[in-house]
């Protein structure tokens, strides 16, 4: 009795994340999925309780913030350089190096090496809770009511408990203590209000939006990391160019923030690795009131799907869309909004994006200029749904010190 629909159509999409946006909220299936692990925070809540608390993040992610936060981005990505350098002349999972190299990137960024804050504790409970509990349920797809248990989500309920354990004891640690130096994301968030009713964030607030931006904030920009390495082994041409940039920007140091700007290639790189493997790869809103998208009916309730991953290979909307060219970015005001939505679009764009894609040049312009790397044979990742798009087996390449 459920009706879902699949949305390929970037007016329609235009009309369900920017137009009737309030008529589209996040589905069911997707709330359920993540609010046992981040509560009500930014990226589930609705309505007014979450345009205040958009007001009150907006200004964590601000150009110059981002920028301060860039000394810890070098300097991870330093870190993996070294790693890889070390392993020797021998394949790398790329894929699980670049989880580690973000998630110490978004540690650091999130509680500035906090000796109270148990990094890997809330790592674990995060992989802990998306392994057992971020598969759809078939009770998800046959509509049952929330309260009827998904087996999954039971059986992650002690990892997210003590994730949530540590993170609380490190927000009201810092409350009490106060920041010194360049203020990191918990500092912001814990001097963020928003400007129109001067509320701000409790405890538990902080807490859920600290844990979105953790979860959101390292898995998908290692998977635009990890996807950009598989591609830029299989094209050695694209790769030399992206090396050539990087070498003239950088000689032998690692990249930094002012020097992103400095590095196109290496951005349209990325920006086509988001094309082909977009870490959210599919996007699901409720409707709540009748509606007409392409001719078709809509009714209250019913599920309405963008299939980001399909939407970006459309052979309608994209030339040679199954093929790996990142010259297609060098003028992105030809790219048509709406068929292009690694961070979604409308006021529910990801608020982390320049973030995000400041890491991703940064890491990948410090590795590329350091190292050449190759396929392994017989080891191609399979792109796999769980939550993210990720690559099933991990990437491993082989890693060529230069």
């Amino acid at each position: 009795g459920k009706r879902w629909h699949m949305v390929m159509d970037p007016g329609a999409i235009r009309r369900i994340l920017l137009e009737e946006l309030d008529n589209y909220p996040k589905s069911q299936v997707t709330k359920n999925l993540l609010r046992p692990a981040i509560g009500e925070s930014l990226f589930i809540a609705e309505g007014a309780h979450w345009r205040w608390q958009r007001r009150a993040a907006a200004p964590v992610f601000s150009h110059r913030n981002v920028m301060n936060l860039a000394p810890v981005m070098t300097a991870a990505a330093e870190r993996c350089a070294a790693r890889v350098a070390a392993a020797g002349p021998r394949a790398v999972d790329m894929a699980a190096e670049m989880v580690r190299t973000t998630f110490d990137v978004i540690a650091d960024v999130t509680f500035s090496g906090d000796g109270t804050f148990d990094a890997e504790g809330v790592h674990r409970g995060i992989d802990a809770y998306i392994a057992e509990a971020g598969r759809i349920s078939l009770f998800d797809i046959l509509g049952l009511p929330d309260w009827v248990p998904r087996p999954g989500r039971l059986m992650a309920g002690d990892s997210v408990a003590e994730m949530k354990r540590v993170a609380d004891t490190a927000v009201e640690a810092r409350r009490a203590r106060g920041h010194a130096g360049v203020p990191d994301l918990l500092d912001l968030l814990l001097d963020g209000e928003d400007p129109e009713t001067k509320r701000r964030m409790s405890t538990p607030e902080l807490r859920d939006n600290l844990l979105t931006f953790i979860v959101a904030g390292h898995e998908t920009t290692a998977l635009a990391l990890g996807w950009s390495l598989y591609l830029c082994a299989f094209d050695q041409a694209v790769q030399e160019r992206a090396r050539a940039e990087a070498r003239s920007v950088l000689g032998d140091r690692a990249a930094t923030g002012a020097d992103v700007a400095r590095l196109p290639y290496i951005r349209q790189i990325i920006d086509e690795a988001l094309r082909l493997y977009p870490p959210a790869g599919i996007v699901s809103r409720t409707a709540q009131t009748a509606d007409t998208l392409c001719g078709r009916e809509i009714r209250p309730g019913d599920t309405v799907i963008i299939p980001i991953y399909a939407l970006h290979r459309h052979h309608l909307l994209w030339s040679g869309p199954d093929r790996f060219d990142p010259d297609r970015f060098a003028d992105r005001k030809a790219i048509p909004r709406y068929a292009y939505l690694p961070f979604g679009d409308g006021p529910r764009i990801c608020i982390g994006a320049s973030f995000a894609l400041q890491e991703a040049v940064i890491i990948l312009a410090t590795l590329i200029a350091r190292f050449r790397v190759t396929p392994v044979p017989g080891r191609d990742p399979d792109p796999v749904m769980i939550l993210t798009l990720r690559p099933q087996g991990g990437v491993w390449l082989m890693a060529e010190p230069l």
